[in-house]
């Protein structure tokens, strides 16, 4: 064994604080303090201040407090020590009772003392004795001590007692930006943000120069209101002072801009930086999937893999997302193959995201199988479940699931009533709708969101209910918005009331003046019923309004490469393959007695040329460059932008019986998925 022999000498002080400091373990410590003993030191509160310290370091605090308590005349720079051990380490009520005995000690208070203890008391669970204390601040002559005060505001703020702590800023003699974060951090945690904001900038106006964490705080101010030009404002104080974003500040601005949907902003900081740690890249990566930039947002991955890093539940869930909304199964199932396959089943976020990427993707089996594996359910894991099982036409079974989520004892919010009465809209189930949505209010208590309404009107348009439908949105405790609107001409086009749409359409057209959808379906009413002259005036107006329609597009993913189609598209190389295989499949469908259903056509041409536009929509050159570009018995899916037309939807029918393939089509409302002849909407959506 070691052993340590603590000089004698007096002069020899600076070895033994050495010996102390270079000490690496807490036995090196025992040994010293045993040298100091034999040399009879073992009461001096210097040196056993110094090995006091040590043994906190090594977060010894039963040892500390031995030889705290074994001090013949312990001195407030020992309970000073102490106290602040203990506060690191977590002790709290330790801390508190170890400030009540130094008065049984006779020992005046020192300036350190009070914000050491008050310190303590904002962070335990009673902040009771901290606001107790407050008197005993003034008592003893520290209400003149920017630190104790400091500290005391904290305690208040903290509290949520907003009105005590600013009393308590105003008798601050010297607020230095500690005291102003204490303050403005109060304002943020009793959710008052805006309030918070309007602080910080007074503080600058003042001159007082914001540090790193003051500006993190405020900027999480920013993200929850979303108040954008705040968030600008101190990024051109930062760069008006000359201050330098160390990482912890540029990640907050990634944050910042991503959750404001400045993806340009949020990747120009994020590339700026020197150092990223997970958190950064995870923060880009969701940034890109919920701001609808799935492609950036799985390149970016990518990338973070070749850097090395490790993917954590965030950065799999953003690029989860991501997938799901290209549609793309096989790199979303490779991606989650880089997790172990049970963190899935255990951490509730990631469940969700993957459960929601096999239901986007038109694979909802898979995901009913994750949805059976989960350790724990939740109402997210739930609501993914029961929306996932309805868009992907198996609406009975999220019925069954919404029971059994009753059953554990999960109450349901908007979202899952959402899911359902979406489902209910697809099946054409109008008594399980209306059931579902009388129960939001009358028997869950739950407000019913504009969203609730427009399903019901859905559901009852497409059943050719109009004046049932039109009778709610009148009866609508809020202004129809145009998702009612929509809703209700959805309907009209299904059964043909061009009357009826046109008054609709009118409504659309006042609420969002800048939609050229709603002008096309305008004039699109107007050629359905032959009154050309006035579908080409809508055009007109939309001409002189310089206004287009968004055009159709679809996309298939092969081998981590999206394949993108406009209607009747000539761009992609291997054009001539995909419209000879459209061909054959379209000899095939005449023999069968396929004729192109030309209504869908809205336009004043011949029927010659309504056939041959309708021929070469989107999503059958998609499906179509599927069929040549994968092995038989592959599923072939598909993502579209708009709604699948009415003949589209027939003619997958009949290539998915041709060539005995499935297909997968997702379009903005709902999955279609087509085998041997049928649909899994049940020809209706």
């Amino acid at each position: 064994m070691r052993i340590v022999t603590v000089p004698s000498s007096t002069s020899k002080v600076q070895q033994i604080k050495t010996l102390i400091s270079v000490a690496s373990t807490v036995n090196h410590l025992k040994q010293i303090h045993v040298s100091l003993i034999r040399h009879h030191l073992h009461h001096d509160t210097f040196f056993i201040n110094l090995l006091l310290k040590r043994t906190l370091f090594f977060r010894q605090t039963h040892y500390s407090f031995l030889l705290f308590s074994h001090t013949q005349f312990p001195n407030i720079f020992l309970y000073n020590s102490l106290i602040n051990g203990f506060d690191k380490n977590h002790l709290f009520h330790e801390t508190l009772d170890l400030f009540l005995s130094i008065h049984k000690h006779g020992l005046s208070l020192h300036g350190f003392t009070f914000p050491l203890v008050l310190k303590a008391c904002t962070r335990a669970p009673n902040r009771k004795l901290g606001i107790d204390l407050h008197s005993l601040v003034v008592k003893c002559g520290f209400n003149h001590d920017s630190g104790a005060m400091t500290s005391l505001l904290s305690v208040y703020s903290g509290s949520g007692r907003l009105n005590d702590a600013h009393k308590v800023f105003e008798e601050i003699p010297d607020r230095s930006i500690v005291s102003w974060t204490a303050f403005i951090s109060g304002y943020i945690t009793a959710g008052k943000h805006k309030e918070a904001i309007n602080l910080f900038k007074k503080m600058v106006e003042m001159g007082v120069r914001p540090d790193s964490y003051s500006i993190v705080r405020v900027l999480s101010a920013c993200v929850h209101v979303g108040d954008l030009d705040s968030g600008e404002w101190i990024n051109k104080v930062m760069e008006e002072m000359g201050m330098q974003k160390n990482s912890f500040v540029c990640a907050t601005f990634v944050n910042f801009y991503a959750k404001r949907g400045k993806m340009e902003k949020a990747r120009s900081v994020f590339d700026s930086m020197v150092e990223k740690d997970i958190v950064t890249w995870s923060t880009m990566i969701q940034g890109y999937a919920s701001n609808s930039l799935p492609e950036e947002g799985i390149e970016l991955f990518h990338q973070m893999l070749r850097e090395n890093l490790k993917p954590d539940q965030y950065s799999i869930v953003g690029f989860l997302s991501s997938c799901a909304s290209l549609g793309a199964l096989d790199l979303g199932e490779w991606g989650s193959g880089l997790i172990d396959r049970h963190e899935f089943f255990t951490n509730l976020a990631m469940g969700n995201a993957l459960i929601d990427m096999y239901a986007k993707c038109g694979a909802i089996a898979r995901g009913f199988e994750v949805f059976k594996e989960m350790k724990e359910r939740d109402i997210a894991i739930m609501n993914a479940a029961i929306t996932g099982l309805a868009k992907n036409g198996h609406v009975k079974l999220s019925f069954a699931v919404f029971g059994q989520a009753e059953k554990q004892g999960i109450s349901p919010d908007g979202c899952t009533f959402l899911g359902l009465l979406c489902g209910c809209v697809h099946a054409g189930l109008i008594e399980d709708g209306l059931r579902f949505f009388n129960a939001i209010s009358c028997v869950y208590g739950i407000e019913r969101t504009i969203e609730h309404y427009g399903c019901m009107v859905d559901l009852w348009g497409r059943a050719g209910l109009l004046d049932d439908a039109y009778r709610l949105i009148c009866d609508m405790p809020m202004k129809p918005n145009a998702i009612i609107w929509g809703a209700l001409l959805s309907g009209c086009r299904l059964v043909k009331e061009t009357r009826l749409a046109e008054t609709v359409l009118k409504e659309l057209i006042a609420l969002e003046p800048w939609n050229a959808g709603n002008y096309v379906q305008l004039s699109n009413i107007y050629s359905v019923s032959g009154r050309w002259d006035e579908a080409a005036e809508v055009r007109n107006t939309m001409n002189k309004k310089g206004m287009k329609k968004i055009p159709g597009y679809s996309w298939i993913k092969l081998e981590g490469t999206v394949h993108e189609f406009l209607a009747d598209d000539k761009s992609h190389p291997l054009t001539e393959k995909i419209y000879a295989k459209l061909e054959d499949l379209g000899n095939e469908m005449r023999l069968m007695g396929f004729v192109p259903t030309t209504e869908f056509v809205l336009f004043d041409v011949e029927e010659e040329e309504k056939e041959r536009v309708l021929g070469y929509h989107s999503e059958k050159l998609a499906v179509a460059f599927g069929m040549i570009s994968t092995v038989h018995g592959q599923v072939i899916r598909v993502v579209k932008n708009l709604r699948v037309c009415g003949d589209c939807h027939e003619v997958m029918k009949l290539i998915s019986k041709i060539t005995g393939r499935e297909i997968v089509i997702r379009d903005n409302n709902r999955f279609h998925c087509f085998t041997n002849g049928s649909c899994s909407c049940n020809d209706y959506w």
